[in-house]
């Protein structure tokens, strides 16, 4: 259904000028636009491409010449790349899903919310709680006694264990594991790793080790308005549950081991790894492929860049980069310094000559 510039204004609190009754039905990059779509020209940069598309509106920076741009509507808003939050919100009609699917397998004793929407082949296990306004797309699993809160989004594929709670307005992508068991062995004499953590690198004899597992028998617990990434894996607890915090966001092949505390608003991104036991603080960010050593803490509002490698705990605050994970500015000069290596190991073997050619008498 198209919308009006009116209405998309009304919906960001932009500032219309121009022409509010255009009708629009999407948005596009400013080359690419129809007519019926809104270009995203937020910065000046981007402004001479809207001559090679077809817009007639356009979202645009504050002060921008619109009408000198050929346009015959502009949307100004104070922080564009925010309002793009709030205009893809609007403009997304989500995944088509209404009603119970006749395919789906739902147990008798499960409480599901009357306008829930269950797609086809998912499945709901014994004591199961979907909360209202759910929608639950095709083949996806909830264990049982599982607890789902209200206006949950739960995509194509995703696995739900028994026993796990969820808050309300969940996200989970395809292909999702929430509740998978933690990975936990234990062998009955004392193993190799533990000798070479011990003595920091010697391993000792070896006489042959088998591996027991320790079963899990906690959950996991998420908070309100949490996003979970296409095919991240949440392990559950030990004997407590993992737990993230309200308002998280998770990426894709995100892998939360088990007995792991994720605090609120954190942002981590793709493939990064938290093992067991460690705890994250609040509105921590780390870029693709971090990870995170077993029972250490990183404190509130850490920022680590992508592949930083935390085997330590980090103190609040802190912003790291490196392996080992390190100050931001002591990465910078470290890097500086290694790429000078060449460099300096020419003058030292200069030197070692001009010292071999002088003569001892003088």
């Amino acid at each position: 259904m198209p919308y009006t510039l009116d209405d998309i204004a009304s919906a960001l609190n932009a500032t219309l000028l121009g022409r509010g009754d255009i009708a629009i039905s999407g948005a596009s990059e400013p080359g690419d636009a129809a007519p019926d779509q809104l270009a995203l020209a937020m910065k000046p940069d981007y402004a001479a491409q809207l001559k090679d598309g077809n817009a007639r509106a356009a979202i645009l920076w504050d002060g921008a010449d619109w009408e000198g741009l050929g346009l015959e509507a502009a949307l100004v808003v104070p922080r564009p790349r925010y309002a793009l939050s709030g205009l893809t919100k609007f403009l997304d009609p989500g995944p088509a899903l209404a009603g119970v699917h006749p395919t789906a397998v739902i147990d008798d004793t499960a409480d599901v919310a009357p306008d829930a929407a269950i797609g086809p082949f998912a499945v709901i296990g014994a004591g199961a709680n979907i909360g209202t306004g759910a929608r639950i797309a095709a083949h996806a699993t909830i264990g049982a006694g599982a607890q789902i809160g209200a206006d949950a989004l739960i995509l194509e594929g995703v696995k739900i264990g028994h026993g796990v709670r969820i808050g309300d307005r969940l996200i989970a992508q395809p292909g999702a594991v929430i509740g998978s068991d933690g990975f936990s062995f234990v062998t009955p004499e004392k193993s190799g790793v533990e000798k070479a953590r011990e003595s920091l690198g010697d391993q000792g004899e070896i006489t042959g080790q088998s591996w027991e597992r320790i079963h899990s028998l906690g959950a996991v617990e998420i908070g309100d308005d949490v996003e979970i990434g296409a095919n991240t894996a949440i392990d559950r607890g030990t004997i407590r549950s993992t737990r993230i915090g309200r308002g998280t966001k998770l990426d894709n092949l995100v892998h939360i081991g088990h007995n792991v505390t994720v605090g609120e608003d954190c942002l981590l991104c793709g493939q990064v790894g938290i093992a067991g036991s460690a705890r994250i603080g609040n509105r921590v960010v780390m870029g693709g492929q971090c990870g995170v050593s077993d029972n250490i803490f990183v404190g509130d509002d850490v920022v680590a860049g992508g592949a930083t490698k935390i085997f330590t705990n980090a103190p609040a605050g802190r912003v790291l980069l490196g392996s080992p994970a390190m100050k931001m500015e002591t990465h910078v000069e470290a890097m500086k310094g290694l790429r000078r290596l060449p460099r300096l190991f020419r003058q030292v073997a200069e030197l070692q000559k001009a010292v071999s050619k002088t003569d001892p008498s003088d």
